[in-house]
C-alpha cells in the first residue's frame, strides 16, 4: 500500500506550459516571436518520437520551430555550417541539436557551436560553467524538471541529504549542482560506487538517472523520502510490447517514500515543458 505522494509531472508541465503561453503574447506584443529551431540527423525512432512531442508542446504554447532534418550520411562540417546559419538569424532565438547524433558525427564540437545564447539545452561549456558559478543563464532541461518536481512535494532540500545516482553532463552533473545551490549535501554515486544500498539508505533525496531498469531496490528508500526516478528503460519481457521501468523498483519504493515520480508521466513531460521554458527566456533576453 502506498502512502506516497505521486508526482505529477503531467499535471505541474500544464500548469507551467499555461504560464508560458502568457509569455509568448507578451512577447509577441513588443514584437518578438519566440522561435525554437530543431536540428535531426538521421532516423532514429526514437529521436523522432521526441522530436514530435516537443514540436507539438511548441504550438500549444505558441512558439514558433523550424525544423531541419537531415541524412544520417551528414557530416561534422555540414552540420557546423547549418548551426552557424542558425546562429546568425536574429529571429531564431532557440537550436535543439536532438542527441544521439549518428556515428562520425562530432558531438561535442556540434554542441559547442551552438551559441550559448541560444543553447536551450544548457548543454554549452558556457551555461555549465556559469550554472556551477551559481550564476545560470540556462539550465539543462532534465535538471530544471527535477527540481520543479522537488518543490511540488514540498521538500526543501537544504540541509538535506541529497544523492544523485548517475554522473552525465545532462542529468546527473547539472542536478548535483543544483540541488548544492540550494543547500543541500549532495552524494553522487555511480558505476564504481561501493554499497550503493547503504548510500541510498541515508539520503532523504534521491534522483536517479542511471538507466539501468529498478537498479535501485524500493527497500532501501529511507521512510518518506522524495524520490526522483529520471529512468526510460524499454524491457521486453515477453508481452505484446516492452514495458517502461524507471531505475528505482516503484512499487516497492511507493511504500516508503514521502514522495515519488511515476514512469512514464513524472519527469519525461517535465522536460520539455522546461525546454520550451528556455526558449521563451531566451526571446525575453532580445
Amino acid at each position: 500500500m502506498s502512502n506516497a505522494m505521486i508526482l505529477d509531472g503531467k499535471a505541474l508541465s500544464s500548469r507551467l506550459l499555461a504560464q508560458l503561453r502568457e509569455r509568448v503574447e507578451a512577447s509577441k506584443a513588443r514584437g518578438i516571436a519566440p522561435c525554437l529551431a530543431v536540428v535531426l540527423v538521421g532516423d532514429d525512432p526514437a529521436s523522432n518520437i521526441y522530436v514530435r512531442s516537443k514540436e507539438r508542446k511548441a504550438a500549444k504554447v505558441g512558439i514558433a520551430t523550424r525544423d531541419h532534418r537531415l541524412p544520417a550520411s551528414t557530416s561534422t562540417a555540414a552540420l557546423l555550417q547549418l548551426i552557424a546559419s542558425l546562429n546568425a538569424d536574429a529571429t531564431v532565438h532557440g537550436i535543439l541539436v536532438q542527441l544521439p547524433l549518428p556515428d562520425g558525427v562530432e558531438e561535442q564540437r556540434v554542441l559547442q557551436a551552438v551559441d550559448p545564447r541560444k543553447d536551450v539545452d544548457g548543454f554549452h561549456p558556457d551555461n555549465l560553467g556559469l550554472l556551477m558559478l551559481g550564476t545560470p543563464r540556462f539550465v539543462a532541461c532534465t535538471p530544471q524538471g527535477c527540481m520543479r518536481l522537488i518543490e511540488l512535494a514540498g521538500v526543501d532540500p537544504a540541509g538535506k541529504r541529497a544523492l544523485v545516482v548517475g554522473r552525465s553532463n545532462i542529468v546527473g552533473k547539472p542536478v548535483a549542482q543544483l540541488l548544492l545551490h540550494a543547500n543541500a549535501t549532495v552524494t553522487m554515486a555511480h558505476s564504481r560506487t561501493q554499497d550503493l544500498e547503504a548510500e541510498v539508505r541515508r539520503a532523504d533525496i534521491i534522483v536517479a538517472a542511471v538507466g539501468r531498469p529498478e537498479l535501485i531496490r524500493g527497500e532501501w528508500i529511507r521512510e518518506g523520502a522524495c524520490v526522483i526516478d529520471v529512468g526510460m528503460n524499454r524491457v521486453d519481457d515477453g508481452g505484446p510490447k516492452p514495458r517502461l521501468l524507471g531505475d528505482v523498483e516503484y512499487t516497492a519504493a511507493a511504500a516508503r517514500a514521502g514522495s515519488i515520480t511515476p514512469v512514464p508521466g513524472g519527469v519525461g513531460p517535465m522536460t520539455i515543458a522546461c525546454l520550451l521554458a528556455n526558449v521563451v527566456t531566451a526571446a525575453e533576453a532580445v
